[in-house]
């Protein structure tokens, strides 16, 4: 019976799950905004090329 309450009062696995929550969050918040500043950068790259293929000689 004392196994189980010493497992039951021991935190440190729920901390540890709460680090890889947290940093799973982190992760799709990168990958949210990486995608999404990706998308502007490649729009505005093939803008500046399509400019300079329509007004080289």
């Amino acid at each position: 019976m004392k196994i189980f309450a010493r497992f039951a009062q021991d935190e440190s696995g729920a901390t540890a799950i709460e680090y890889g929550l947290i940093a799973a969050l982190i992760s799709v918040g990168i990958i949210l905004a990486a995608t999404a500043l990706g998308d502007s950068l490649g729009n505005l790259f093939n803008g500046i090329a399509g400019t300079l293929t329509n007004n080289m000689p």
